[in-house]
């Protein structure tokens, strides 16, 4: 699918369990995003839905108006609704969900991120994580006092410290990435990242050309590992020819 002059692939699969998908994915012409509603929480599938419904929006804005300013108020608006739900119906108390989109200008992306879904940026066939996960035990990684082998196996890997919840809406993380061509990103939930390793990700996303080809294989290698969790892919390549290399390259 064409994006303006971007091609994005979006993919979501429920997972080996069954059952509700909470992840939810957005591809506009600027605004792209992943949202897995919080395991374990009421309706992840209904907090996971406003926050990509909130981020469409964002696609019928003016130009010139600065996407810091415009992530950072989708990701407070997002949870103005979702405090606004849970007013109606307490059933939805605490739902929450994950948060990590990208912003296109023509030239390059801004990003917003919370929780532990992640961006990704493959760049001339090496592989850059662009977020930082917002978990227990990533912070026990960046103090020193587990290693990332050890945090794969931790018991409570998937616990977050910051998530989009009613009654609580975090500051996001902002980063800014300048594109080139042949760049292609990648945004997706933790279903990938927890049953399939990186370099295997990194493969696919060398390997196969076509965003297609290259999603379908990445939900496939997360169904063989036995993933049991909502998988979903969201990939952005920047053209390599044409307009962008004309103006930027």
């Amino acid at each position: 699918m064409s994006h303006g002059n971007l091609r994005c692939v979006v993919r979501t699969e429920v997972g080996s369990r069954g059952g509700v998908n909470e992840d939810s994915a957005h591809a506009g012409s600027h605004a792209f995003a992943v949202a897995d509603g919080m395991g374990g929480h009421p309706h992840g599938e209904v907090a996971s839905g406003v926050a990509v419904a909130v981020l469409a929006e964002l696609d019928g804005q003016p130009p010139g108006v600065n996407p810091r300013v415009l992530l950072s108020q989708a990701v407070a608006e997002i949870g103005r609704q979702l405090t606004a739900l849970a007013a109606v119906d307490p059933e939805l108390t605490g739902t929450g969900t994950t948060f990590t989109a990208l912003y296109w200008d023509g030239t390059g992306f801004t990003g917003a991120h919370v929780g532990d879904s992640r961006g990704y940026l493959l760049r001339s066939g090496q592989l850059r994580q662009l977020t930082r996960d917002h978990t227990f035990v990533a912070s026990l990684v960046s103090d020193g006092r587990i290693t990332v082998g050890q945090a794969a196996e931790h018991p409570r890997r998937s616990m977050l410290l910051r998530a989009i919840q009613a009654g609580a809406t975090p500051e996001p993380d902002l980063f800014d990435c300048p594109a080139k061509p042949g760049d292609r990103f990648l945004l997706c939930s933790d279903g990938l990242t927890g049953h399939v390793p990186l370099d295997a990700i990194t493969a696919v996303l060398r390997a196969q050309a076509d965003p297609d080809r290259a999603a379908d294989e990445l939900i496939r290698l997360a169904l063989d590992a036995g993933g049991h969790d909502n998988t979903t892919c969201v990939l952005i390549d920047v053209p390599r020819t044409g307009w962008f290399r004309r103006r930027f390259g």
